[in-house]
């Protein structure tokens, strides 16, 4: 009995050895990020095949406040509420899930940095559960602040190695982050979900449509995302 209780765990300590080291990854590295600027998955993605990435880092203060309320405004509204995980959105997203019905994601702003930094984009349950947990556990080590700030950072934001917003920017308007119009910054926001197919610099009639729809909302309730703003305001 106890040779194959030793045997038993022989064969899983190399599988119980690798899920040490994938768990220990975020819990070390999560506090790290809070000075260090960090590289994306899919950023190492492209530079281990060789292909282009193009990132220039970008103080949160030093981008426009308008990117920052319309993104948080057209993808995760209650940014400066929850606690890194929108509970209604995934229970939703779970309803649907389970009863064979179209999921649409659920995913808060603190869940896609978190996959971005420590996952896959490929979409499946197994990665949506992983999200969660890592999502509370960088919204428990990271001011709402820096978590904007990453992902702002780390987004890919064009179809041939833009990361960041600094990046995307450039490449769609030649311009700073910091000088965006309400046009351009709401374009901007609403490239995110597909920055591969979607071009804001020339938006076909469904794509301006929606980034009118987010400027609107932007303006009338941007005062929801003032957690991202200097001293906890945002000039909009």
């Amino acid at each position: 009995m106890a040779r194959r209780i030793r045997k038993f765990w022989r064969f899983l300590r190399i599988p119980l050895g690798i899920l040490a080291v994938l768990v220990a990854i975020p819990l070390l590295l999560t506090p790290l990020y809070l000075v260090v600027q960090p590289v994306s998955v899919p950023m190492l993605e492209r530079y281990v095949t060789g292909r282009p990435v193009v990132r220039v880092w970008r103080d949160i203060d030093d981008i426009s406040d308008r990117l920052k309320a319309a993104i948080i405004l057209s993808e995760d509204g209650q940014f400066c509420r929850h606690w890194g995980i929108d509970l209604g959105a995934l229970r939703d997203e779970v309803d649907n899930y389970l009863a064979g019905r179209e999921t649409r994601g659920a995913s808060t702003i603190t869940m896609q940095v978190a996959r971005n930094l420590f996952l896959w984009n490929r979409q499946s349950a197994l990665r949506k559960a992983l999200e969660v947990p890592l999502a509370a556990y960088i919204d428990l080590v990271m001011p709402k602040k820096r978590i904007m700030e990453i992902y702002l950072n780390i987004a890919e934001w064009g179809p041939s190695g833009q990361f960041g917003v600094a990046a995307g920017s450039e490449h769609a308007f030649g311009r700073e982050p910091q000088n965006l119009d309400w046009q351009t910054a709401s374009l901007l926001a609403v490239t995110l979900p597909n920055p591969l197919v979607r071009n804001p610099a020339r938006p076909n009639a469904g794509l301006s449509r929606v980034a009118s729809i987010v400027e609107e909302r932007t303006r009338q309730y941007g005062d929801r995302a003032a957690c991202v703003g200097k001293d906890g305001r945002l000039a909009l």
